[in-house]
């Protein structure tokens, strides 16, 4: 079984950086795509930024233009460049790997999160 285990969350001032990393480990790491999301209190769970296994990135709104992520398929690992950060962006920070199983067909899997807090 796949397991994801999230860093580098923390509190960072406005208009600051931030840095998150995503190691998958174990087994089953046969991985279709990686990606970030975020949930907020009080929120629904959104799209950071995905990539496909092939190197396709899509961005959710909030990140275009101030995030990037970039994925390394050797290691099974997935930043989460910020730079600027708004409090808007203080949330619990989720990384996600999804993969076809011969059995299961589509599996997803989630880390437990890492909390970024944005503020002065």
């Amino acid at each position: 079984q796949m397991q994801l285990k999230e860093s580098g969350g923390g509190l960072v001032q406005p208009g600051g950086s931030l840095r998150l990393s995503c190691a998958a480990s174990g087994s089953d790491l046969d991985i279709s795509t990686m990606g970030w999301y975020r949930q907020a209190p009080g929120k629904e769970r959104e799209l950071v930024g995905i990539v496909t296994s092939t190197g396709f990135i899509n961005y959710g709104d909030a990140a275009k233009g101030r995030f990037t992520i970039a994925r390394d398929n050797a290691k099974n690992t997935l930043d989460l460049r910020m730079n600027n950060l708004k409090p808007e962006d203080t949330a619990l920070y989720f990384c996600n790997a999804a993969r076809i199983d011969d059995a299961q067909g589509f599996v997803s899997y989630w880390g437990q999160g890492t909390q970024v807090t944005v503020s002065s």
